[in-house]
């Protein structure tokens, strides 16, 4: 019996049993897969209380823990994958695991961990990228005053993640979402020193905290309307039309806040570009596996909810569409003005997850999901890619720093250049599976015959398309002045180390070959058991009572293929025209055209003023909102802690001083001084006169006593 058969057979004996629709998933790696999450949380304290004493500062604890979540996860991935084979065509409910937490008002709270598909793909991805980027850290922060503190917060951000993916219900999910924000505050303002670092921190927490109030708000309305904090039960009730319309409408917008903030959505995205600020390993785990795509999880985790609350299914239109739309675009078109290479991924990040928002929107949730797991990939690839060309030249900034970089650094040039491709669409690369089978959710090929899908969303298509060739055109251009061109930077270029290039080849291969994992069903290529495996074994099959909505899957088209890969090649082609033709031309130092658009049409100048100003977004929130709430209030604290608080104070001193001069001088000086003088002048008198009376004559001394000791005798007689 094979591995898979091994971890197959307890739910091969649950579906026996069953031989109904739902067939429960169990095994022991399913069950326990609580240590998956407990084992990062562990090391972060080791680390934290040990790593210093340690010969490679806690990293090795780091590095350990996070591989023994990997294989774990990857153990539950298999287990999974067994059970959802032996329940055939039946639907499969997820493996949950939970405890009373506490208990209070008659409400039950519990703790536990709920694993299906999409939860094991998730693990899968965050323990892999975050193992990567542990080992590319201990080259990249060598030598860092904080190297220690570094990897304690690394793995506790890895952690939170994985709580956040197996939570059981919304109360965790709130918890795990709130550490995985404490995390990034931490590890982005990890060089604190800076001031421009420190206040991205900040940045990022507090333009967080703005959507968690619709996090808080979102899930305190699904608890009322569902009775249960149980992410199943809610999605269960949502599913099967047990609440309300409204509730759910309701509970969709507020938690879209959510969506907007932590997944870098229009128009709360600005803090994601200034993020860059931390060190680049944790720029790749939080836009790869971790914080952004924590947002996009929760839709998808809680997805009956929008798709019911939203009324998704035939329509054209919706919030969250249009949302995630307007994103890909925002984030596509600021891509082009950056000079940071950095900023450029960042920019990308956002146009990424507009798009796996717009797949949820419209319905197309294996798409998304899919794209998640593809993007991780390639993302945290181009992200490494970047910090190992700015450990070489000691800058982010491509037009001045860099140029010509792939004879000095051929494994990041290669690496670099597959997965800027797989971003871009190109086929036969990751990127290009899942940006296709999104275009085809859509549902808006209607025109050429058809994609079913959904609904009808053609605005959104065309949004979708657009982006795909913007991202390949920007991504050109970032290829050309990193790689190509003279150098023109400072110094000697080389080739980073082994810890650096060796996770980057790795991520390369799947930035190639994640996309395989769910070939179309038409794909005559490869033999049939080989197509759709990943919807196959990652999404719920939906039956009656399930937790999952009855959706509509889009079939293949090869029209829409064609076109957007045509798009992709026009983008593509046209930014190499520009780049590799045109400023090629000038010489290698030349970075733009001297006499491009922007300098001869107005209307374009304008453009690229609005893009370089970030749609003046930053503008309004830190000049007029910051600015004109902070300011105010500042002055207004100024002026009530100067005329009020230190006017209070100031006045209790003077008084006090005028007090200490009525006791010194009436008090202290004619009062309690008088006396101690006047005793003094009676004491030096009486012993002037005792003094005098001192004759040395025996006889006065005996009569004076005689006299005193009668004295004495009377006074007792009287008394007594």
């Amino acid at each position: 019996m094979g591995l898979l058969g091994a971890f197959a057979t307890t739910p091969a004996v649950f579906a026996a049993e069953a031989g109904a629709e739902v067939v429960k998933a169990g095994g022991w790696f399913l069950a326990n897969a609580w240590l998956i999450p407990l084992i990062p949380a562990a090391s972060f304290l080791i680390i934290l209380l040990f790593g210093k004493r340690m010969p490679r500062g806690g990293s090795e604890v780091g590095i350990t823990a996070v591989a023994a979540s990997f294989v774990l996860g990857l153990l539950t991935l298999v287990q999974w994958i067994g059970a959802v084979n032996a329940a055939g065509d039946a639907a499969v409910s997820p493996a949950i695991s939970k405890w009373t937490w506490w208990i209070s008002g008659g409400t039950s709270f519990t703790i536990g961990t709920l694993v299906d598909g999409l939860a094991v793909a998730l693990i899968f991805v965050v323990t892999l990228v975050s193992l990567l980027v542990h080992i590319y850290s201990t080259d990249y922060v060598a030598g860092d005053v904080r190297y220690t503190h570094f990897f304690a917060f690394l793995s506790l951000f890895t952690a939170s993640m994985l709580f956040f993916v197996l939570s059981e219900n919304t109360i965790q999910m709130i918890l795990g979402w709130e550490m995985v924000g404490v995390c990034s505050f931490v590890l982005i303002g990890h060089w604190w020193e800076e001031k421009a670092n420190s206040n991205a921190a900040l940045k990022a927490f507090l333009t967080n905290r703005v959507g968690d109030i619709g996090l808080l708000i979102g899930m305190a309305i699904l608890f009322f309307a569902a009775d249960s904090f149980s992410v199943v039960k809610i999605n269960s009730l949502a599913a099967e039309g047990s609440i309300a319309h409204g509730l759910l409408l309701a509970a969709s917008l507020c938690l879209m806040a959510a969506v907007m903030s932590k997944s870098g959505q229009f128009f709360l995205h600005t803090w994601l570009p200034d993020a860059m600020a931390g060190p680049t390993p944790v720029s790749a785990l939080i836009h790869a596996a971790t914080m952004v795509v924590a947002g996009v999880y929760m839709v998808a985790r809680l997805f009956a909810v929008f798709f019911e609350g939203l009324a998704i299914a035939g329509s054209s239109v919706n919030a969250l569409a249009i949302m995630g739309g307007i994103t890909t675009l925002v984030g596509a078109s600021l891509a082009f003005v950056q000079t940071d290479i950095k900023r450029v991924l960042a920019y990308s990040t956002i146009s990424q997850l507009g798009y796996m928002v717009l797949a949820l929107g419209v319905g197309a949730w294996t798409a998304a999901v899919f794209h998640l797991f593809t993007h991780a990939f390639f993302k945290a690839c181009l992200f490494l890619g970047s910090g190992s060309v700015s450990h070489a030249v000691h800058s982010f900034d491509m037009k001045k720093d860099m140029g010509g970089l792939r004879k000095h650094m051929p494994h990041t040039f290669r690496t670099f250049v597959i997965a800027s491709l797989a971003l871009a669409g190109l086929a036969p690369l990751a990127g290009f599976w899942s940006k296709d089978e999104i275009l085809a959710g859509t549902g808006g090929w209607g025109a050429f015959g058809g994609t079913g899908g959904n609904g009808a969303y053609t605005f959104v298509l065309f949004m979708a398309m657009l982006t795909a060739a913007l991202t390949a055109a920007y991504m050109t251009r970032c290829v050309y002045l990193t790689f190509f061109g003279t150098y023109r930077g400072h110094g000697h270029p080389h080739e980073s180390g082994r810890r650096i290039t060796v996770p980057l080849w790795i991520l390369a291969v799947f930035a190639v070959g994640a996309g395989w994992t769910n070939l179309p069903k038409g794909f005559q290529i490869v033999p049939k058991g080989w197509r759709e495996q990943f919807g196959h074994y990652v999404e719920p099959r939906a039956a009656e009572g399930f937790y999952f909505p009855h959706i509509a899957h889009a079939t293949p088209s090869w029209t829409l293929a064609a076109f957007s890969t045509l798009v992709v090649l026009f983008g593509l082609g046209a930014a190499y025209y520009y780049y590799f033709v045109k400023v090629r031309a000038l010489g290698g130092s030349a970075t733009e055209l001297p006499n491009g658009l922007t300098s001869r049409f107005r209307i374009a100048r304008l453009g690229h003023r609005l893009l370089a100003r970030k749609y003046y977004l930053d503008h309004l929130y830190t000049d007029i909102l910051a600015k004109g709430t902070a300011g105010p209030v500042a002055r207004g604290a100024y002026w009530l802690n100067q005329r009020g608080i230190d006017e209070v104070v100031n006045q209790a001193g003077r008084k006090a001083v005028s007090a200490g001069h009525v006791l010194y001088d009436k008090i202290d000086q004619k009062v309690v001084d008088g006396v101690v003088n006047a005793t003094g002048r009676a004491s030096h008198g009486a012993g002037e006169e005792i003094r005098r009376m001192q004759t040395g004559k025996v006889q006065q001394y005996a009569g004076v006593m005689f006299v005193v000791a009668a004295l004495i005798a009377v006074v007792l007689i009287l008394v007594l």
